[in-house]
């Protein structure tokens, strides 16, 4: 299938190199021009701007934005809205706000041009395992561009799914990350507690390796604290110091909204706020988590 794509940051190179190895072609377009020319050495097309972006696809034209949520995301697809046609598509796979989402969806509709929205989970990880995919649209939209999801997927049946209309994708990617929340923050707690069990003298690297295998709590949120822990078991070299980007707040409006109790996710994310306050390995342990999977960056001691 051809598909154009917007913003070629780390997440958007690697969806690119699984659709190139894939067989599809590729008109991409990024303000760095060097990683344009870099993914066009790979065997995709380089294209100047948005609007030369469009006139080198064949309609009907499907393009894939993956760049930060906010102005951001505003602004490319405005500037994609001019350049495109009715019976067009434009695909957000970033984190957008669902309410963005539902408003853009219902603009971009006043034009004859369809919108979809691809909650993507993977991270880093994506190039290698798949992404999972939570797809929001157009039913008629969401079987046009199958073909690319089936390969940035896991499996072409497997890891993603057409959720509902627009907006959808977007909505249960929010609910996925405020999960994630709360998996992480019960791992990093629980690693604190035994990290503070000194006469003891546990390896708690040897810990995580031995709970990924059989036990109850495995999961490759465990995978990635054994990897976190091997590489520096006691996060000397990190601040406790944890981001988060937005997800998990909304979530738990929505569940303010809704009437909804989420003590976990809303005690999740208010621990995230405390991190930034005091010093903590269950902190530090929740930063190296966020580089592990989604190559977040972390604050290193000097």
């Amino acid at each position: 299938m051809e598909l154009g794509m917007v913003g070629l940051g780390k997440m958007g190179r690697n969806m690119v190199t699984r659709l190139l190895t894939g067989g599809h072609r590729l008109v991409v377009h990024d303000l760095n021009a060097e990683v344009v020319q870099a993914v066009a050495a790979q065997g995709g097309i380089a294209a100047e701007s948005a609007v030369d972006l469009a006139e080198k696809l064949q309609a009907p034209r499907a393009v894939w934005v993956m760049v930060p949520a906010g102005k951001p995301t505003e602004g490319v697809i405005a500037l994609l809205a001019e350049a495109l046609k009715p019976g067009d598509i434009i695909i957000d796979g970033g984190n957008s706000n669902y309410k963005d989402s539902m408003r853009r969806g219902e603009w971009l509709q006043q034009k004859g041009i369809h919108f979809v929205d691809v909650g993507t989970s993977g991270g880093i990880w994506g190039l290698t395992e798949g992404y999972s995919m939570m797809v929001g649209g157009p039913k008629a939209a969401v079987d046009h561009i199958r073909p690319v999801l089936e390969t940035l997927a896991p499996a072409p049946e497997q890891g993603w799914g057409h959720v509902g209309p627009i907006g959808s994708g977007h909505f249960v990617k929010m609910v996925h990350n405020g999960i994630e929340y709360g998996m992480m923050q019960a791992f990093a707690e629980g690693f604190d507690i035994m990290q503070a069990k000194t006469e003891f003298e546990l390896d708690l690297h040897q810990i995580a390796e031995i709970w990924r295998v059989g036990s109850v709590i495995r999961s490759w949120m465990l995978d990635l604290t054994a990897l976190a822990l091997k590489a520096d078991p006691t996060l000397a070299d990190i601040k406790p110091w944890v981001a988060d980007s937005g997800e998990g707040r909304w979530t738990v409006f929505e569940a303010i909204d809704h009437d909804v109790p989420a003590p976990v996710i809303t005690l999740s994310l208010m621990m995230r706020f405390v991190s930034r306050d005091e010093d903590s390995y269950a902190a530090k342990l929740l930063a190296a988590l966020r580089n592990q999977f989604g190559g977040h960056a972390v604050l290193r001691k000097e």
